[in-house]
C-alpha cells in the first residue's frame, strides 16, 4: 500500500570504513513510504564469538573468526533508543538476543509503545533453540507490559500482546506472512518501574536470615 512503512535489518558500513578496515554495524532501518530513511538503530549488545571475538586481534592472528565472519567483528551502537514510525507509536528495536534481557532492553525514561525483535535463528536449525528464544522474548513483553512483533528468518515469527498472549504467528520452518493488528501497551508494570530491585532485596534478606540461623547453630 502507498502508506506502508518498512522496518528491516541490514548491515550498515561505518562512516569511516575503508577497503582495508570494513567495519560495520548490525542495524535496523525504518524506511518511509517515499523510500527515505526515517531512523537507524545500531545493535548495542553484541553476541560474543558470534558478532565479535574477545581479544579480537590476538585470536584473529591465530586463525579464529566469529560466526558472522566479519573481519574485526561488528561495531557496537552507542545506546538503545525508541524509533519514530509513521502512523504508529514509538517503537523499540531489539536485534536477536537483545530481547532476552528484561531490565536492560528498554531504556529508562523512554518507554515505547511497542517492541520489534528481528532475529536470525537459522543457525539454531530445527531444534529447541528457536522455541527457547521466542519464549524468552514473550517474557520480556510481559515484564515490560509492551506488545512485541517478532520477525525471525526461519521462525518463530509472531505478534505478542503485553500479557504474553500470541495473537498471530508463523511456526518454525514455515515461510509466509503474518497480518495482524498491533496490540496496545498496558500501564507500566511493577517490573518496568522497579526492575530487579525487589528480587535483589529478597535475596539479600534470605541470605541474612540463613546466615543468622547458621551462626546461632
Amino acid at each position: 500500500r502507498p502508506s506502508t512503512v518498512l522496518i528491516t535489518g541490514a548491515v550498515r558500513a561505518a562512516s569511516d570504513a575503508n577497503l582495508r578496515d570494513q567495519r560495520a554495524y548490525n542495524s535496523v532501518y525504518v524506511i518511509d513510504p517515499d523510500g527515505s530513511i526515517r531512523a537507524i538503530y545500531d545493535k548495542v549488545h553484541l553476541v560474543p564469538f558470534g558478532e565479535y571475538l574477545p581479544f579480537q586481534r590476538l585470536l584473529e592472528r591465530v586463525g579464529l573468526m566469529q560466526l558472522t565472519k566479519v573481519i574485526g567483528g561488528f561495531l557496537s551502537g552507542d545506546r538503545r533508543r525508541p524509533m519514530d514510525v509513521l502512523g504508529a507509536p514509538k517503537m523499540l528495536p531489539l536485534i536477536c538476543y537483545e530481547a532476552i534481557f528484561p531490565g536492560a532492553a528498554v531504556p529508562p525514561g523512554e518507554r515505547p509503545g511497542w517492541m520489534v525483535n528481528v532475529t536470525n535463528d537459522g543457525w539454531f536449525g530445527i531444534s529447541s533453540g528457536p522455541y527457547q528464544h521466542f519464549q524468552q522474548a514473550r517474557v520480556l513483553a510481559i515484564a515490560e507490559g509492551l506488545p512485541l512483533v517478532r520477525a525471525a528468518n526461519t521462525g518463530i515469527s509472531a505478534v505478542v500482546d503485553p500479557l504474553g498472549r500470541v495473537i498471530n504467528s508463523l511456526p518454525l520452518g514455515v515461510e509466509g506472512v503474518v497480518d495482524s493488528r498491533l496490540p496496545v501497551a498496558v500501564e507500566p508494570t511493577f517490573y518496568s518501574k522497579y526492575g530487579n530491585y525487589l528480587l535483589g532485596s529478597v535475596l539479600v534478606l534470605s541470605l541474612f536470615i540463613v546466615g543468622r540461623r547458621r551462626f546461632r547453630a
